[in-house]
């Protein structure tokens, strides 16, 4: 994408009254506005608080929010230029169920309140591989203990990816840590039984993914 491109849509971002651009300062300081107040504030309902975490173009947190109206929609990327499309296309439906933050996820405890959010969704994260990534890990035990914190109670975590070693990476952490797995499948396109949600809604890289029969893997636990 070009940088005149890019510099349109961070300019069209902040027409958008469902983006959220705060600063690192602000949401480290505590001083982002809707934490703990997303349901009163903004969504103007109780209904469930959903997450997906390193959202990019906002296509799952889009599609999760048309399949879910009785449920909120919050999309985390850094990347502001990517979720564009998601938010541009949310206003021009007329979805009032989804918005869009800004931010690095490891300080999402600036944005939601302790408890604040019934679910999390992490959609083809980079599964950094070398040994000396492992703190960019996503579902690696600080990050974990991180989306705990947020998470309600009886809160629940959804991991779908490409990457066989993240898929296992996670699978033996969650067992390894005596987290509660509820379902693991390793091509979920292959295997009856795969929840409606996780093969209903694609990505464009998962498109690109499946045309060249690219196992999808999924996960579903609790953390505890």
């Amino acid at each position: 994408m070009g940088s005149k491109n890019k510099l349109k849509r961070f300019l069209e971002n902040d027409t958008f009254s469902n983006v959220f651009q705060p600063t690192r300062e602000e949401v480290v300081g505590n001083e982002f506005p809707l934490k703990g107040k997303w349901n009163s504030d903004f969504f103007k309902n109780d209904n469930p608080i959903v997450v997906e975490l390193g959202c990019g173009k906002g296509e799952y947190s889009v599609g999760l929010a048309e399949r879910f109206p009785d449920k909120n929609f919050v999309g985390i990327d850094i990347k502001g230029a990517r979720f564009w499309r998601g938010a541009k296309t949310a206003t021009d439906t007329d979805l009032n169920n989804v918005a869009f933050v800004r931010t690095q996820i490891e300080i999402i405890d600036g944005i939601f309140a302790e408890h604040e959010v019934a679910e999390f969704w992490i959609t083809f994260p980079d599964p950094q591989i070398k040994y000396k990534r492992t703190k960019h890990r996503m579902t690696n035990t600080e990050f974990l203990q991180l989306y705990k914190r947020i998470l309600k109670p009886d809160g629940v975590m959804n991991l779908k990816t490409d990457s066989e070693f993240m898929h296992g990476y996670t699978l033996g952490l969650l067992h390894g840590e005596g987290h509660e797995v509820l379902y693991a499948n390793h091509d979920v396109y292959k295997n009856e039984g795969s929840p409606e949600e996780v093969t209903a809604i694609q990505t464009f890289y998962e498109n690109q993914y499946l045309q060249v029969n690219k196992a999808i893997t999924y996960i579903k636990f609790k953390i505890k």
